[in-house]
């Protein structure tokens, strides 16, 4: 049996112009403020395609041991089209349906896009922050805003990303000698907390835990599905 094709809160006329509209609404909510919260549970959000479809899955981990707690996934009928810097609403409906099957409480969520390092400050970790009133992080594999310098490629070592004058992420190397992460606060995180979550919950490998399950998650659901 296949999923419903669409779900609730799924707006089939909205244009690129009316989801622009809509994160320049979002902006003015965005806070960065941290406020010395405690982390025992932080999640990792991600998303798979096969065709039509989009698979989400968020992966709840405790933190620090990084054990796995809980998981949750969506399906969904794909409704947006891929452009640069609207990444949020086309995988944004899915992965708040997955996040709204949890049982288990999330104190930070890590999201593999952007956070404020965006156009308009309001990339898919922040436009999802801000709607689920949860603090998250932006851990994308490449650039899409602001300019940096590559840090030394021992983990750890960062540059800042900037536009103009402003930091708007970090490029964090999380492994010796590979590729760097693109990290940028989402909502209700600073960057030294981005910083922090991301380079401790990555371990061995240049993808933090969290998103690695989340991953593989979002994986397992496509091929059952096509199964």
């Amino acid at each position: 049996m296949e999923p419903e094709d669409r779900g609730p809160g799924v707006d089939l006329k909205l244009t690129p112009q009316g989801a622009i509209a809509i994160q320049e609404r979002l902006r003015e909510r965005v806070s960065l403020q941290w406020g010395s919260r405690t982390i025992r549970r932080i999640a990792g959000a991600d998303a798979s395609y096969y065709q039509k479809w989009i698979f989400g899955a968020v992966a709840v981990l405790s933190y620090p041991e990084l054990k796995k707690v809980e998981e949750a996934g969506a399906v969904r009928r794909i409704d947006f089209p891929y452009i640069p810097g609207l990444l949020a609403f086309r995988e944004g409906p899915v992965i708040r349906e997955a996040f709204g099957k949890l049982s288990t409480g999330v104190d930070i969520m890590l999201l593999d896009g952007q956070g404020i390092a965006h156009p308009r400050g309001v990339g898919l970790a922040t436009h999802l922050g801000v709607e689920l009133d949860l603090p998250t992080i932006g851990c994308a594999k490449s650039r899409l805003w602001g300019k940096g310098e590559l840090p030394p490629k021992r983990r750890g070592e960062y540059s800042p990303l900037l536009k103009g004058d402003r930091v708007i992420g970090a490029i964090l190397r999380t492994k010796d000698g590979v590729r760097p992460l693109w990290v940028s606060p989402g909502y209700r995180v600073s960057l030294e907390v981005a910083i922090e979550v991301v380079l401790s919950s990555a371990r061995g490998y240049r993808i933090p835990e969290p998103l690695r399950s989340a991953h593989l998650a979002a994986n397992r659901l496509r091929e059952g599905f096509r199964g």
